[in-house]
C-alpha cells in the first residue's frame, strides 16, 4: 500500500501527472474535489483512512507546500504502514501562469494563488518521513519526466 503526496504549484501538472501515472491503481484526494466542504483538512483525512482500511494505495493531489501540511498526511500514512512517497513538481511561475490560464471555468486560480503558494512552497526532505522522493517536470502537454530527488538539488525558478 502506498501514499503518494503530491507538492507543486497550481498548474504545475500535478492532476494531470495523476491521471496518466496513477489513476488505473490508486485513490484520488484532492481537497479540488470538495470545494464546499468548511473543513477540507478532515475530510481528506476521512477519505485517505477509509482508504487505507480497505488496503487501497492513495494519491493526494494538492499543492502541500509546507513541511507543517504535509506533517498529518505523512502520519496518518504511517499508521497505517503505506509506503510515503513524495512528487515535487517543478514550479516555474510563469509556466505555471501560462497552463492555469488555459484552465476553464473552476478549475482557473486566480494568479493571487499562485503566487501565494510560491511564497511558502518548502521542498520536501526524506527527514519528513518520506520513504523515497521525486523531481517531476513537464516536457510536453501531457509528458513528464521523472527524477530521483537529490536534498538539497531543487530546480526551479
Amino acid at each position: 500500500m502506498e501514499l503518494v503526496i503530491f507538492i507543486g504549484l497550481q498548474g504545475s501538472g500535478k492532476s494531470t501527472f495523476f491521471s496518466t501515472h496513477f489513476a488505473a491503481n490508486h485513490e484520488h484526494i484532492s481537497k479540488d474535489l470538495f470545494p464546499n466542504n468548511k473543513k477540507p483538512s478532515r475530510r481528506q483525512a476521512q477519505l485517505m483512512e477509509t482508504a487505507f482500511q480497505a488496503q487501497l494505495s492513495v494519491v493526494v493531489d494538492n499543492t502541500n507546500p509546507t513541511r507543517e501540511e504535509r506533517k498529518s498526511i505523512i502520519e496518518l500514512g504511517c499508521k497505517y504502514d503505506a509506503s510515503v512517497v513524495g512528487y515535487y513538481f517543478e514550479s516555474q511561475v510563469s509556466q505555471c501562469r501560462d497552463r492555469n490560464q488555459q484552465r476553464q471555468g473552476k478549475a482557473r486560480v486566480p494568479d493571487v494563488a499562485i503566487y501565494s503558494t510560491i511564497k511558502k512552497l518548502e521542498p520536501p526532505s526524506y527527514a519528513e518521513g518520506f520513504h523515497k522522493l521525486f523531481y517531476v517536470r513537464i516536457v510536453s502537454k501531457s509528458t513528464f519526466e521523472v527524477s530521483d530527488w537529490i536534498e538539497d538539488e531543487v530546480i526551479d525558478g
